[in-house]
């Protein structure tokens, strides 16, 4: 191998010692130290907001606060849910499923429920409040195309 050959060698791999090496270096401490939010995401965390948080301070900690995020992702929240009456996130109850369709349409269906529920033997004092509650959202949404009436 000639000089010439070597040196543009060395200079290829001076490049991605220098260059690409750093770059994902710092690529993979970003990716491994947003995990813990990413988990709670999916997880639908009550305290995803918090976690997020803790690992954009571990981000400019170097680390120190991240095993704790990480933990806190995998965390099931039983404190949460005696405060608050549920272990998931405001968002979950949100999101619609595929193919759920409009309010007017998911209201009837849950009324198709109630009255098969009363079919099958339950009390109708105990579905009472539910069927209130039912006309009180069919009200809210009988606006035209099922949007919400002020």
């Amino acid at each position: 191998m000639g000089g010439s050959v070597v040196d543009t060698i060395a200079d290829i791999a001076a490049v991605i010692v220098l260059i690409v090496v750093p770059a994902g270096a710092i690529y993979l401490f970003w990716k491994v130290h947003v995990l813990p939010e990413v988990i709670a995401e999916k997880r639908h965390h009550p305290q995803k907001e918090a976690i997020k948080t803790l690992c954009i301070l571990s981000l400019f900690f170097g680390g120190l606060l991240w095993p704790l995020a990480w933990l806190w992702a995998y965390s099931k929240p039983t404190l949460y849910k005696l405060a608050y009456g549920t272990d998931k996130h405001d968002d979950f109850y949100k999101e619609l499923p595929a193919g759920a369709g409009s309010p007017v349409e998911q209201i009837s269906r849950v009324r198709a429920d109630l009255e098969r529920l009363a079919d099958s033997g339950v009390k109708a004092e105990d579905l009472k409040d539910l069927k209130r509650e039912l006309r009180r959202l069919e009200n809210k949404f009988a606006g035209p195309g099922g949007k919400e009436v002020d």
